[in-house]
């Protein structure tokens, strides 16, 4: 239910716009949205929807399927698709005369200031990670798109210091940005600390798409190096997406564990909604999620929303110093943080948990503090509602 505390907001309508509403591993917007205060009236427009099943939330507002304007977005003519959204924004703007128009993601945000300019409303951009340094690196001519975005939003959110720096280093006024943590639903996260005796099998979890930036291999060549010192079952939650360098990655993890033999010890499960990663997480003893900055300039921006919800749940994080995690993960504190890339400092730390499992409890304590007391789901979106409030009155 959204929250329900009663707040001194001013109604305000506040459009969230994404292209597709919405992926399986973003269920961390759709809470975002969910538990706004009941004052913000928040309508969702998009160009198409997926697994409404788990995402699904009252004024969703879809370009119909029999529509002209969906057929010319589908025909691959050059710059149908993002002209035909950018009309059907235009008439959602005219109907429901939002008094903010949220845009997720950067690239999402420059197309629609297109629009909103147009428009009464203000213009919020969250920006999340492969849109903060991927993009510009790919194609340099989102710099100069971004520039002109910075002067025509009003309000530029991120997930953590690390990438409001980063925006300010494209040339962001800094004061258009705001830290914005991501929210979990901490109430609904049981908090069991692990524990593990010496002889039963250590079971490690890797949960993450398969992209570089998520580093899988090196965590894989950690257990790889490990699995002769101790028992090891590993799962895998997550998959290859369809484009070629997920496709790539995905070989890539696969020859890691031809190269150590791990297949015996290794489960793939593919992509799982977000109730059996949960399930999968508590017969776990370790999460283990080394990002890294892809070759391709490609990183977390801010952090992954798995590690804020494992944490919750008690569990010890091995990590790396990658973008925010060093918000999220408390180094030697609810878990361990180690340079990218480095297989040696991963394997050490990981030892070091083995051979320490009486810290393990300490250690998830202190996590489960950590984000019940900066990451749950319903102080972040009530501060969120402060910022569409402060938005509207400025």
């Amino acid at each position: 239910m959204p929250n329900s505390s009663r707040v001194n907001f001013s109604p305000i309508k506040v459009i969230h716009s994404t292209p597709v509403w919405l992926p399986q591993t973003m269920t961390w917007l759709c809470n975002q949205v969910r538990y706004l205060p009941h004052a913000i009236e928040s309508h969702i427009v998009c160009e198409k929807t997926e697994n409404l099943d788990q995402f699904y939330l009252p004024n969703i507002h879809v370009i119909p399927k029999k529509s002209l304007l969906n057929r010319y977005g589908c025909s691959g003519m050059k710059g149908a698709k993002p002209l035909a959204r950018l009309f059907w924004l235009w008439k959602m703007c005219r109907k429901i005369k939002p008094d903010i128009v949220h845009s997720h993601f950067g690239t999402t945000g420059w197309f629609d200031s297109l629009v909103v300019r147009l428009t009464r409303a203000k213009h919020v951009v969250t920006f999340y990670g492969l849109d903060v340094n991927m993009v510009p690196v790919q194609d340099p001519r989102w710099k100069s798109c971004y520039k002109a975005l910075f002067k025509s939003a009003d309000l530029f959110l991120c997930e953590g210091p690390h990438m409001a720096q980063c925006l300010i280093t494209m040339g962001c006024p800094q004061d258009k940005v705001k830290v914005q943590h991501l929210g979990v639903e901490v109430k609904k996260i049981p908090f069991k600390p692990r524990k593990w005796k010496l002889g039963e099998p250590l079971r490690v979890l890797i949960a993450a798409s398969f992209r570089e930036k998520k580093g899988i291999p090196y965590a894989l060549e950690t257990l790889g190096r490990l699995q002769n010192e101790v028992d090891l079952e590993i799962t895998i939650i997550g998959d290859a997406l369809p484009e070629p360098r997920s496709q790539s990655e995905k070989q890539k993890i696969l020859q890691v564990i031809e190269k150590y033999g791990l297949q015996p010890k290794t489960r793939m499960l593919g992509f799982q909604p977000y109730s059996v990663l949960m399930e999968q997480a508590y017969k776990h003893h370790i999460f283990l999620s080394p990002s890294v900055t892809a070759t391709d300039g490609d990183t977390e921006g801010g952090a992954p929303v798995s590690i804020i919800e494992l944490s919750a749940s008690g569990m010890p994080i091995l990590s790396t110093t990658h973008c925010d995690i060093p918000e999220i993960v408390i180094d030697g504190v609810s878990g361990y943080l180690v340079p990218e890339r480095d297989v040696t400092a991963l394997a050490d730390k990981l030892n070091f948990l083995v051979s320490n499992p009486d810290m393990w409890i300490q250690m998830g304590r202190q996590g489960r503090h950590h984000i019940e007391k900066n990451y749950n789901v319903k102080n972040q979106a009530h501060r969120l509602g402060k910022i569409y409030d402060e938005v509207v009155k400025f």
